[in-house]
């Protein structure tokens, strides 16, 4: 039995269409993620899978239960760590977690080897309340409450948005540590560097789903020759790669340009006379390896075409 298998979803919100003809499937013990920017459609889909939505059309099957209609039985097997902190902020965190464990009629004492690893690193500050916790606290709290009930499967909505750097990269250890346990773990996020930490990903684009497949084989797929430009006034420059005659595409990637060429070979030194003609001078030229951002734009770049 696969722990989601999604068949045909579609989700409409009166005249806008939020998910179309969505189709995955997730195996037992997974790390997935589900990849895409904002009003892509992935919180649609997490609530649509936890039983908080209704879908308008197609098929929905957590744990081999149907969200819809087995909703008080799939509640009971799994986690769920919604986007935006959602715990009772004048509560310790203490009495969070014992309020989500009674809710599930089990209690922090009986499942506390579930939570040690991340409940330990809060601990100290179990009588403060949850309002008054950095942002990383809160998300290991929240992860805790997820937690507590010995769920089958956790689902978790862009739980490292808003986030510090070292948290972000403490919370994918600990997701990493509950999934070798053999947990499944369902996890949306607009972070296209937190792709490569999945098993496998979904992206995700205005409700339709692009690519299926590991980070490393949507990569294999990218099939061009990727470079790094840097130089000058970056926004002119941006300019001046999208006006050249073999500009396949030029997009802003961190303090560089992403190039890549209509040709299969590029005339590095055609490319440079061309900038020059243009004004622009020191220009650095570095073939790169395409990341799983760079796979996602030009998926969508295809899509839309």
């Amino acid at each position: 039995m696969k722990a989601i298998t999604i068949n045909h979803l579609k989700k409409d919100f009166g005249k806008v269409t939020a998910l179309k003809e969505v189709s995955l499937e997730v195996a037992q013990g997974e790390l997935y993620g589900l990849i895409g920017p904002d009003g892509a459609g992935k919180t649609t889909m997490i609530r649509i899978l936890t039983s908080l939505l209704t879908a308008t059309a197609g098929e929905v099957s957590v744990l081999g239960l149907n969200p819809q209609t087995e909703y008080k039985a799939l509640r009971q097997k799994i986690g769920y760590m919604p986007g935006q902190f959602s715990l009772y902020r004048d509560l310790s965190v203490e009495e969070n977690l014992n309020l989500f464990a009674s809710i599930y009629e089990t209690t922090i004492e009986a499942n506390y080897h579930l939570v040690k690893d991340i409940y330990q690193q809060i601990e100290p500050f179990k009588h403060r309340r949850a309002g008054a916790l950095s942002g990383g606290m809160k998300q290991k709290l929240a992860l805790c409450c997820a937690m507590i009930h010995r769920p089958e499967i956790l689902f978790l909505d862009e739980p490292t948005t808003g986030v510090d750097a070292v948290s972000r990269k403490e919370f994918w250890e600990m997701l990493k540590t509950l999934n070798v346990g053999g947990l499944t773990i369902f996890v949306s996020t607009p972070y296209m560097d937190e792709a490569s930490l999945c098993e496998r990903v979904a992206l995700i684009q205005a409700g339709e789903i692009l690519a299926v497949d590991t980070p490393e084989n949507i990569n294999e797929t990218f099939g061009r020759h990727l470079y790094a430009i840097k130089g000058g006034n970056k926004r002119a420059l941006l300019n001046a790669l999208k006006a050249f005659e073999h500009c396949q595409s030029a997009y802003s990637f961190g303090s560089s340009i992403h190039y890549t060429d209509s040709r299969q070979e590029m005339d590095v030194e055609e490319l440079l006379l061309s900038l020059q003609a243009h004004g622009h001078s020191n220009i650095t030229i570095e073939e790169i390896s395409p990341s799983i951002e760079d796979s996602f734009m030009k998926l969508m770049t295809s899509h839309d075409s």
